[in-house]
């Protein structure tokens, strides 16, 4: 059978406006890339806290690790005989069979201690750390109530679980309220599963509601602070802890990859909820650990971003002040405080032109489209970076003002 059918499918999303391509990005600096040639202030990407650049995480990836080999040596060129566990980049394997190290023993400790948790367990990505963790957790005898604007990683997650699955309008607690009395009878179990900081808009999730809802229930609430690990919180712990529900919500999903700089994913929680993952969640047992240098990067930016206080004051300031902006030059500009700002166009096709306008003026500002966001809800995505500068803020607030002329 010919795959002709797919040409067919690709054509009809060239034809909505909602074709995607890779672009080959060649990273300059903590807000800068080049692009076919062409230098862009970043607006496109998750390094919130500007730690991806930072040169404590490329000491630490290549440092040397928590262990020696017998008899390594690196007197002169490299060879089998004289690499050092530095010099090993890929871990090899699987965490259960031969991939977990030392680092990443060090990394689950300092996670815990971070997180203020018992354990901690670490994951290849935040989405495996997402669909690992919903999937293990829930069964077809189970009922998972889910936000609307969940994080892909989250509904395939509630998915795979075979729960029965009960979609709310986002952060809609009132209805939220009124489907768990509807449905919390037909099941076992029940979570509430929702984002903290919503990757596309921006915005928070009513989690003093949503705890209080799970626990008048008897529910389990699982928090994904993929976006506001860093950012939020007096220690940089997320949303959990800035409205101070640390203790009342027990299972946390993270990533390594936004604020901290990195790559994987994580969760932390009780003692009996890791060893748990550990046992049962897929992508975990199935996937290679991450690199050694890695997890040792990502101890120094747990290190670092504990501290980062003023910083995280800062960049609130900058994504007021930078909303306040877009808002006076009439564009529908998300609420809140946090790095992601989403002017909302509403077509896919506008959304896209605008995106090149802006490129065309020295910004990468990413077009978000559907399936990512609802239809007719197209929007340009701003990510800010701590390391963004005044300068370039209002030479970005100046170009979006040339859009409304074109």
């Amino acid at each position: 059978m010919s795959l002709d059918w797919l040409n067919d499918l690709l054509q009809e999303r060239r034809n909505n406006g909602l074709s995607r391509s890779t672009l080959v990005a060649k990273h300059l600096d903590a807000t800068t890339i080049e692009i076919d040639g062409q230098r862009l202030v970043n607006f496109g990407a998750n390094d919130y806290m500007g730690l991806a650049c930072h040169p404590d995480l490329l000491a630490a990836a290549f440092s040397e690790p928590a262990f020696s080999e017998p008899g390594a040596s690196t007197i002169g060129s490299p060879s089998e005989n004289s690499i050092t566990p530095a010099m090993r980049w890929g871990s090899g394997a699987s965490p259960l069979v031969s991939g977990y190290g030392p680092d990443h023993a060090a990394l689950e400790a300092e996670l815990a201690k971070f997180e203020t948790t018992e354990a901690a367990i670490i994951f290849s990505s935040g989405f495996a750390a997402n669909v690992g963790t919903v999937a293990a957790l829930a069964s077809g005898r189970d009922i998972i109530f889910s936000d609307a604007l969940n994080h892909a990683s989250l509904i395939d997650g509630c998915r795979l679980s075979r729960a029965k699955i009960c979609v709310y309008p986002h952060a809609d607690i009132d209805l939220l309220r009124v489907l768990i009395r509807q449905h919390r009878g037909t099941a076992e179990r029940a979570f509430i599963v929702t984002d903290s900081l919503f990757s596309m808009d921006g915005d928070i999730a009513p989690l003093q509601a949503i705890v209080e809802l799970a626990e008048e229930f008897e529910m389990v609430t699982i928090v994904d602070e993929a976006h506001a690990t860093g950012i939020y919180g007096d220690n940089g712990l997320g949303v959990c802890e800035s409205l101070d529900l640390l203790t009342r919500v027990p299972v946390r999903i993270g990533t390594l990859s936004k604020a901290l700089g990195g790559l994987g994913g994580f969760v932390v929680g009780s003692h009996v909820l890791i060893e748990y993952l550990r046992n049962f969640a897929r992508p975990y047992i199935y996937s290679t650990a991450m690199p050694s240098g890695m997890a040792r990067a990502s101890r120094a930016a747990l290190k670092l971003v504990h501290s980062m206080t003023e910083q995280r004051r800062l960049l609130k300031q900058k994504s007021l002040t930078l909303r306040e902006g877009i808002h006076q030059l009439g564009f529908e500009v998300g609420s809140g405080d946090s790095p992601i700002i989403p002017i909302y166009l509403g077509d896919a096709k506008e959304v896209v032109r605008y995106s090149q306008e802006l490129r065309r003026h020295g910004h990468f500002v990413p077009a978000i489209r559907p399936p990512t966001v609802p239809l007719d809800r197209s929007l340009l995505r701003i990510s800010l970076s701590v390391k963004h500068t005044d300068d370039q803020l209002r030479a970005l607030l100046k170009s979006i003002g040339t859009l409304l002329e074109k």
